[in-house]
């Protein structure tokens, strides 16, 4: 009996899970910029629109609101990368959210902190229909009715800690819940959300999955036993609510998941290094770290990192993310610093691989305005440590 065939790595089912839809020669996927597609010529090939979507047979397209060549290998590589579990694209990550909440239609949804953009389309749905927004705390979790929603980001935005998916999905079990989970800061090779029972795994795939900081889009992948319930339903409120991405987006998405492991691993581990340098040095008590900065937050720093067999490590074995928040001893300090770097654009997003640093008060009104959000990109981690370090010793002079 033939031994059976070994799933492909990340990495090559990153450049080659498209194949099978490649109908061209082209090497270089070919850039499709049409809205429109025509019919078949063949009559018998025609069929009145139904009450349900009608299922198109592979590289067939009618509009692009629809579907359309570019979006459609987008979402077939990324659902070879998400755990063979059906993917959506959508305009930008909150467009994905609202998707995923219009779907679900809760009347309540229990979310931490993270992106404050999430809770601005919670706030927007409490005025259309009366959704209540829940923290994550245990007397508001026992408020939680079936068919509500527990929304976890994890890495949380913008310290870049992980929460606990084994802990929530059980809650979310007994409640008769659905848990969702926004993984962003983690995707492959990081964290498959769907091994903790997830049910929608959604990404800002502008960070990551796009990672040259040229694109937007949002993304949602369904857990597979839930796909034949959930899929047409979602397609259909998309094709409606309008929410899809440009064929340009699609593209480059296709582009950008090529490299994915290469770029995610690389700056993990950038970022892994530059966290144990920076907290090493304040550990010392010697030096400008200790002078100028109060803390760092990062997944690695979480006691549980330190623990064989902790749900951390079993949740993200490879590696806890590339993003870090440094927390300044001044607000003064924090808005700072970012004009003392070279090699870290002071900007807002993540993911690219460029390194970025934001003076997070600039776009978030809700965190600490000590705080600096650091996206650590692919350059040479020690070009970066040099930077951090220069840069602070021009702020501590500066301040003499």
């Amino acid at each position: 009996m033939a031994d059976t065939p070994r799933q492909l790595s990340l990495a090559t089912r990153s450049i080659h899970a498209d194949d099978s839809i490649n109908t061209y020669q082209d090497v270089a996927p070919a850039m499709h910029v049409s809205t429109t597609f025509r019919y078949s010529r063949n009559p018998e090939d025609l069929h009145p629109w139904t009450e349900e979507m009608p299922e198109l047979a592979p590289g067939t397209f009618i509009y692009s609101r629809e579907s359309a060549p570019n979006t459609t290998r987008f979402e077939t590589l990324l659902s070879s990368l998400l755990g063979n579990a059906p993917v959506l694209t959508y305009a930008s990550g909150l467009a994905a959210f609202h998707a995923m909440l219009v779907h679900l239609n809760p009347r309540r949804v229990a979310i931490g902190g993270g992106y404050h953009g999430c809770h601005g389309v919670l706030s927007v749905l409490h005025k259309l229909n009366g959704l209540t927004q829940l923290t994550l705390s245990p007397s508001d979790l026992d408020q939680l009715q079936p068919g509500d929603v527990i929304h976890i980001e994890t890495p949380l935005n913008p310290t870049g800690e992980a929460r606990n998916l084994e802990f929530y999905h059980d809650i979310a079990k007994t409640k008769n819940c659905f848990l969702t989970v926004d993984a962003t800061f983690a995707p492959p090779p990081l964290l498959d959300p769907f091994a903790f029972g997830v049910d929608i795994v959604m990404h800002s795939g502008t960070k990551y999955f796009g990672g040259h900081s040229d694109m937007l889009s949002g993304v949602l992948a369904v857990r597979p036993e839930r796909a034949a319930e959930w899929i047409p339903s979602l397609k259909f409120e998309r094709l409606v609510l309008g929410g899809v991405m440009g064929s340009l987006e699609g593209w480059l998405g296709v582009r950008s998941l090529r490299t994915l492991e290469l770029r995610v691993t690389r700056q993990s581990e950038n970022a892994q290094r530059l966290v144990d340098w920076l907290v090493s040095e304040k550990q010392s008590g010697q030096g400008v770290v200790p002078q100028l900065v109060d803390g760092v937050a990062h997944a690695s720093q979480q006691p549980e990192a330190r623990e064989e067999g902790s749900w951390l490590r079993r949740q993200m074995p490879n590696g806890y993310g590339p993003v870090f928040a440094l927390y300044m001893k001044t607000e003064e300090a924090a808005r700072r610093l970012p004009s003392k770097v070279h090699l870290f654009h002071h900007a807002t997003s993540l993911g690219g691989v460029e390194s970025l640093i934001e003076w997070r008060a600039m776009s978030d009104r809700t965190c600490d305005r000590r705080l600096l959000r650091v996206s650590v990109g692919v350059e040479g981690w020690e070009d970066l440590r040099d930077d951090l370090l220069q840069g602070l010793e021009a702020l501590e002079a500066e301040q003499k």
